[in-house]
């Protein structure tokens, strides 16, 4: 399972995945459950060694969308037509009843989610069958919609380009957005061929970088925040300790109802403004350690892609995110500039 989500999170289709797996010979998990329990004997005893690897791409799809492999259990997909029909139909993915961490997960939720986004936005082949390498990934920067690609083949050297696919319906409700597809290549390309190289050269210097480790106002920031957690929690281990014993000394009667009504309202107070405050900090103090996590995810995929000379559908997927197209501004000299930003994975966007 965890190679059919690696292959998938890398840019390959069901059908390619298949092809994979058949090639290299990987057991199905029908046949692994036979070698193990005994289980579909009727299938795979005396069968030829074929049919132990015997994938098929409907197998392979239905794995990538199993959320079996996350820890979490879908009930009632199926239901009858009636009564008297008891033959099986699929219900709305609404009348689903989805029970979460009831198992062990095989796969990441994140390596889940992105895979099906990928299954989403999959790449349907052009009329020359060639496939857009940067299809689902381009967006508007104004309206969000996806670019469309388009060809302009009535100049001598025809070439792609992209535009909003909201403005190309003709409603005037954006406006084009217009790159060619030739400019996108070579400034995303040149962007990870830079961080390529300062992966290669100075791997410590990026990490700091993406942190944002060297800004002294940060790491002041983040000492300071762990210094309030102690204290917070610290406080609220007091707060509780006084509250216990100022209810045994109302139980015992050593003070008047008037006044444990008077304190237990202020101690209540206070415990509601720690625990948030408790809450909030640990929120801040976790999301830098999950920054620092994604930032190491993201070097770790660079250092797998040493070097690219070219862009592939595999490389996108595998770095980018999104990337956002701004409306272009035209200089009084006839100059052209447009703003690119590209959202890589775990890190986001990056100068």
């Amino acid at each position: 399972m965890e190679k059919i989500f690696d292959l998938a999170i890398h840019g390959r289709g069901a059908a390619s995945i298949t092809r994979i797996l058949i090639m290299e010979k990987v057991p199905t998990p029908g046949f692994i459950n036979f070698q193990r329990d005994g289980t579909f004997a009727n299938i795979y005893a005396g069968a030829p060694e074929e049919k132990s690897y015997a994938w098929t791409i409907a197998q392979v799809k239905s794995i990538m969308k199993d959320e079996t492999y996350i820890g979490h259990t879908i009930h009632y997909r199926e239901t009858n037509i009636s009564f008297k029909n008891k033959r099986r139909i699929r219900k709305p993915q609404s009348e689903w009843v989805r029970v979460e961490n009831t198992q062990e997960p095989i796969i990441s939720e994140q390596v889940f989610r992105q895979v099906q986004e990928q299954i989403a936005n999959r790449r349907r082949k052009c009329k020359d069958g060639t496939t857009q390498i940067f299809s689902g990934l381009v967006k508007c920067a104004d309206c969000g919609w996806s670019l469309s690609y388009g060809e302009n083949r009535q100049n001598s050297k025809p070439y792609g380009h992209y535009h909003c696919s909201k403005y190309g319906q003709g409603t005037r409700q954006c406006s084009m957005h217009y790159i060619r597809y030739d400019v996108l290549y070579a400034y995303v390309l040149s962007r990870l061929q830079y961080w390529s190289r300062l992966v290669q050269h100075d791997e410590e210097r990026l990490l700091k970088r993406l942190l944002n480790a060297n800004d002294k106002g940060q790491a002041a920031a983040r000492k300071k925040q762990a210094a309030e957690l102690n204290k917070a929690e610290k406080r609220k281990a007091e707060v509780d300790t006084l509250f216990a014993r100022m209810y045994e000394d109302w139980a015992a009667g050593r003070i008047t109802e008037y006044n444990f009504s008077m304190l237990s309202g202020k101690y209540q107070s206070e415990q509601a403004e720690l625990d948030t405050k408790i809450e909030q900090l640990q929120s801040a103090i976790a999301t830098e350690s999950q920054n620092a996590a994604d930032a190491e995810k993201w070097i770790a995929l660079m250092k797998e892609c040493v070097n690219p000379t070219e862009l592939t559908a595999e490389l996108l997927n595998t770095l980018i995110e999104k990337i956002v197209v701004h409306e272009a501004v035209k200089g009084e000299d006839g100059s052209r500039e447009q703003e690119v930003e590209i959202f890589y994975r775990f890190i986001g966007k990056i100068d």
